[in-house]
């Protein structure tokens, strides 16, 4: 058997996974996205509808500002676990990346025992002002609900990051006279730039996709997933619901071949 031989027949099951699990599917889609009443233009009505368009913009602020602050918080808290040894560390760890486990309606019913009309906080709040706090069906219970599973993902990818970092630079800022905020200032965080990047653009695909949260707390807000479930389910409209579906998938997948030639191709798909 020849080598070029030997690599197609390597090759011949990846070939007939993509097109049996990705290809096929996605021209389907397309398709039926197409062959609605509206015809192509389907795909505008992602912006050219005020009702889908704005729910546009909800799904993209809230993944953003699940982004933002998913960066911070696992930022700070993988420098800490990285560069520290301390009773009880492996057990930290093993909570805070604890929510991978768990599916997004799980983390959904988390937040409803938290902060739903009968949750803790509602029945702190009731106790103490006598007027009961209830935020998990709203844009900030989905958002909490989003900032749950998605620190986990980060966390892991700054540690790895922190553990891969050369501790001489920081010393040579130090012994240059650099003040302790200087190097994680102009030294360490630069240096972690890719890492930022790489599990930025997962988190926002992840927070844009993400179906069994806002399933579970989106009853006072629209995001794009539960809005092609109902297009879907609820209006058989076949045609918008595929072509939202596409419109969605090319927003994440534009912003992870952002951040893929950003960071230099080291972006993984998002989970």
């Amino acid at each position: 058997m020849s080598h070029r031989n030997f690599i197609w027949i390597c090759l011949l099951p990846l070939v007939v996974v993509t097109a049996a699990f990705f290809l096929l599917p996605m021209a389907q889609l397309l398709a039926v996205g197409a062959g609605g009443s509206r015809g192509v233009s389907a795909y505008l009505a992602i912006i050219t509808e005020p009702r889908y368009r704005a729910t546009l913009i909800n799904t993209v602020v809230l993944a953003a500002a699940t982004t933002i602050a998913t960066l911070v918080i696992a930022t700070i808290a993988g420098l800490f676990l990285q560069r520290h040894r301390f009773p009880g560390r492996a057990v930290l760890i093993a909570m805070l990346t604890f929510p991978l486990a768990f599916p997004g309606v799980v983390v959904g019913f988390l937040i409803i025992l938290l902060a739903g009309r009968q949750g803790l906080i509602g029945a702190i709040t009731a106790a103490v002002t006598g007027e009961k706090v209830v935020f998990a069906y709203s844009i900030f219970g989905l958002f909490l609900g989003y900032l749950y599973f998605s620190i986990p993902r980060v966390i892991l990818t700054v540690m790895a990051a922190v553990q891969k970092l050369d501790i001489g630079l920081e010393e040579a800022a130090r012994s240059l006279g650099a003040s302790p905020w200087a190097v994680q200032r102009d030294v360490v965080l630069p240096a972690l730039g890719p890492a930022f990047v790489a599990s930025g653009a997962i988190a926002f695909a992840t927070a844009m996709g993400a179906f069994g949260t806002a399933f579970t707390l989106a009853t006072n807000i629209d995001v794009l997933p539960m809005l092609i479930y109902t297009e879907f389910t609820l209006a058989a409209n076949f045609a918008i619901s595929a072509a939202l579906s596409i419109g969605l998938g090319v927003i994440a997948w534009a912003i992870l071949a952002l951040a893929r030639s950003m960071s230099g191709g080291a972006v993984a798909a998002a989970g």
